[in-house]
């Protein structure tokens, strides 16, 4: 089997409601910049990334896949997956310019594709392929019902949904301007959810470190499993020295790129719930590294989706670090074999391939460079 031509598209999907909110971001449209790469026996792996649909940078990252990666593939085999991104990530004048940002996110696209078609070549979904089972269950914990620019009202409502519809996890949108409206929702949360029943709670970055401190400590008058990015993602000293701080667990990940960045957070004690994202870092490949670095040192892995969700349900089945994982669905309908959680459970796929393949009408209806 040998790669014959690689076809980019740029999706620009709508998210719930027509715009969402975090700490740090809004966004309308969720972005996937990615790539179907076509063999000479048929086969097509498709792969992509996850971006907020900036247009600019999107048409960016699939030039650099068409024509940073396109000629380091034509004419090879894909299933080779580790010489491949080895070739890619470690090819001179692209190490120069891209061991992160644009260019690594262009890699994890290509990545993921060629695990897609290595795993529909052997006939088995990628969670097979990479020694998982399905006996255990992977749990599902919800963050589309909580985002910042909601009501408290909203957020009960919906957490209240999801306890109905079979989860035991959700994670809400904190860091407002005003922190005492954080400690407000999510007491009206936790206070709708039944005993046992988990909550987590999300900055992204928009803290210092001094009103983490302040705040943090708070966090668990109410239980809250895991604090998420509550400061800038690079600051690997007040990360650890939260950690050290505060009793509530923190989370972060979705904005380390490499296995070098997760080495660092790992080592400073920094984190206690590693949120690798394939999209971030350089696909299924750099995934893997980090999700063994993390199971070395005995820290659950929990996939940050940024609507990945389709290969981090492969992922996270086959790797033994993982039990949970993030739900946001706003690409449900762009797939063949769309991510499902009955029960509060992800449905475990069946077709061979990552799940990334894309259902006929989805370029048509979101891709953006037609």
């Amino acid at each position: 089997m040998r790669i014959t031509r690689l076809e980019p598209f740029i999706l620009h999907v709508p998210v719930t409601g027509g715009a969402i909110a975090d700490g740090s971001h809004q966004v309308g449209h969720w972005g996937a910049p990615g790539v179907r790469v076509h063999t000479d026996v048929g086969l097509v792996g498709t792969g992509y990334t996850g971006t907020h649909a900036h247009l600019a940078t999107d048409r960016a990252i699939v030039d650099l896949i068409e024509h940073a990666y396109g000629p380091l593939l034509i004419g090879r085999d894909p299933r080779e997956t580790q010489a491949l991104w080895t070739t890619l990530h470690r090819h001179p004048p692209l190490q120069w310019v891209g061991r992160s940002g644009l260019l690594h996110l262009a890699l994890a696209a290509v990545d993921v594709a060629l695990w897609d078609l290595k795993a529909q070549a052997a006939g088995e979904p990628l969670w097979r392929l990479l020694g998982g089972s399905a006996d255990e269950p992977l749990e599902a914990y919800d963050t589309d019902g909580g985002w910042l620019d909601r009501s408290d009202a909203h957020l009960v409502d919906e957490a209240r949904a999801r306890m109905d519809a079979g989860y035991r996890a959700v994670k809400i949108k904190i860091g407002s301007p005003d922190p005492g409206r954080d400690l407000r929702r999510i007491e009206s949360v936790r206070a709708a959810l039944p005993e046992g029943a988990r909550l987590m709670v999300d900055v992204n970055g928009a803290w210092d470190l001094v009103t983490a401190l302040r705040v943090g400590r708070h966090l668990a008058d109410f239980d809250v499993a895991w604090l998420e990015e509550p400061i800038w993602y690079d600051d690997v000293a007040g990360h650890a020295e939260l950690a050290r701080a505060l009793a509530t667990p923190i989370a972060l990940g979705e904005q380390l790129y490499t296995l070098d960045a997760f080495r660092d957070f790992l080592a400073a004690g920094a984190v206690h719930y590693v949120q690798a994202d394939a999209v971030r870092l350089g696909g299924v490949t750099e995934w893997w590294q980090v999700a063994d670095l993390a199971f070395a040192h005995r820290k659950p892995v929990v996939p940050h989706i940024g609507d990945m969700m389709q290969v981090h349900v492969h992922l996270a089945i086959a790797h033994p670090a993982c039990a949970l994982l993030e739900h946001i669905p706003w690409m449900r309908d762009c797939f063949v074999e769309p991510a499902t959680v009955e029960d509060g459970r992800f449905v475990p796929p069946e077709r061979p391939g990552a799940g990334t393949a894309l259902r006929d009408g989805a370029l048509e209806a979101y891709d953006v460079r037609r």
